[in-house]
């Protein structure tokens, strides 16, 4: 009989309300907070750390503190460290669901502006993270939490430095959202597999069933070429040079995404095709993805917004200056099976991007978040985190931060020797497993 877990993680600063999922390497439980009464998600590592040290130099923690604050990131509250058992949690801000969760339930498709607020916001935090020298590496429904009107991208703990030299692990992706150079290479991809991600979410969004369900890695690359056809030669050569093994295969000339979704709106077909685009090389940058026309009403709200907060009118951007634009419908009950509907409508649409006019890029300061980190026996200076220089060679750099801890039993786990993380939201459905 399994032992029961203890929540030992120096959770005696939180009330433990309910277990909200669970994954090969961390847990996670809904708390609340005795000392704000706030709700958070507590996301406890199955893995044993011995020390502070390396539980800073976790690739998950290091990627949140360098990302916060972003409207469309998930914040990292709180690290508790339990010195005695080696268990790590981190506290983040609770959300309401994941993508999926949200669409699963579905018996109609999701009004437009729904679909183009829950893009925008991914590809703004998509955007973020790349400028800051990060990319994903899992972007999936499950990876994508909601609150109302707000998507935050989480889970980091597969991310990557975009200038870590290739190459890089070949399975990390969830299968249904690889990309065509992660299946094809050996290892060598960029920032640029998150936006081939990020386009099969949006299809997914928009028809409310994902886009290349593969079963394994040969019908995961076939499925693709059903639908978006046989690349060009060249393409492949540049493939075949980085692998291993040589495949050839058959030209086809696929079906294409608009008889998957006849009514999808041509700005919106125009962006899906170039997000998918098979060489990674002419695929869409999230920069300018979000300066496509599709987002155009969203990113003129989004800007007088911005002037409203500068000038103290607003709070921020939670949804606060587009709340009257933007409002999801409710989940439905589950669909069952696939949009039956197959009429053919042209796809052959260019993409068009404004073009940029006085744009002033973001500033990301290079301040850490404040948080509230303490061992015993162990004095540290302050509360706030030292200043923190982003610096861009091949790794995330460490950080030092305190802890709290709480004198328990140490667990009777042996110590794994990788790390990695799941998605804080449950899984309740295969879904290309990895």
């Amino acid at each position: 009989m399994r032992p029961q877990r203890r929540h030992h993680s120096g959770m005696h600063c939180y009330k433990i309300i309910k277990k909200i999922g669970e994954g090969t390497f961390s847990e996670v439980v809904k708390t609340q907070s005795l000392k704000d009464g706030k709700f958070y998600a507590c996301k406890t590592m199955k893995q044993s750390i011995s020390s502070v040290e390396q539980a800073n130099a976790l690739r998950e923690v290091q990627a949140m503190k360098r990302l916060s604050p972003h409207t469309n990131i998930i914040q990292l509250h709180e690290i508790v460290y339990d010195k005695e058992s080696g268990t790590v949690s981190l506290i983040c801000e609770l959300m309401e669901m994941n993508i999926y969760e949200f669409i699963q339930g579905r018996k109609s498709p999701l009004p437009e502006h729904t679909v183009k607020l829950y893009m925008y916001q991914l590809c703004k935090s998509l955007e973020h993270m790349h400028s800051c020298g990060i990319f994903h590496r899992d972007v999936k429904p499950e990876n994508i939490l909601i609150k109302k009107n707000v998507l935050k991208l989480g889970d980091f703990g597969s991310c990557r430095s975009v200038y870590s030299a290739p190459p890089h692990t070949e399975y990390i992706s969830t299968r249904w959202y690889r990309a065509p150079e992660c299946l094809l290479t050996d290892g060598y991809y960029s920032l640029k597999m998150d936006i081939w991600s990020a386009g099969c979410v949006f299809f997914e969004i928009m028809s409310l069933n994902p886009l290349f369900p593969g079963t394994n890695e040969l019908d995961q690359v076939a499925k693709i070429h059903d639908v978006l056809g046989t690349p060009d030669q060249s393409v492949l050569h540049k493939f075949k040079r980085s692998r291993a093994m040589h495949f050839n295969f058959p030209q086809k000339k696929g079906t294409g995404l608009s008889r998957l979704i006849p009514n999808c709106p041509a700005p919106a077909l125009s962006l899906l095709y170039q997000m998918l685009a098979y060489d990674p090389d002419e695929r869409i940058s999230a920069d300018t993805a979000l300066r496509h026309m599709y987002f155009r009403e969203i990113r003129l709200a989004d800007r007088k917004a911005e002037s409203l907060q500068r000038v103290g009118n607003v709070d921020g951007l939670d949804s606060a200056g587009m709340e009257h634009l933007w409002r999801p419908s409710r989940p439905g009950r589950p669909l069952r099976g696939r949009h039956s509907r197959q009429t053919p409508l042209s796809h052959n649409v260019k993409h068009v991007a404004e073009p940029v006019l006085h744009r002033t890029l973001p500033h990301y300061s290079s301040e850490l978040p404040k948080l509230s980190l303490v061992v015993p026996q162990i004095s540290f200076p302050g509360s706030t985190m030292p200043a923190f220089t982003v610096t861009h060679r091949g790794t995330l750099p460490n950080i030092t931060s305190k802890c709290h801890t709480r004198l328990a039993k140490p667990r009777d786990e042996s110590h794994r020797g990788a790390y990695k993380t799941y998605y804080i939201p449950p899984l309740e459905r295969k879904r290309g497993a990895y």
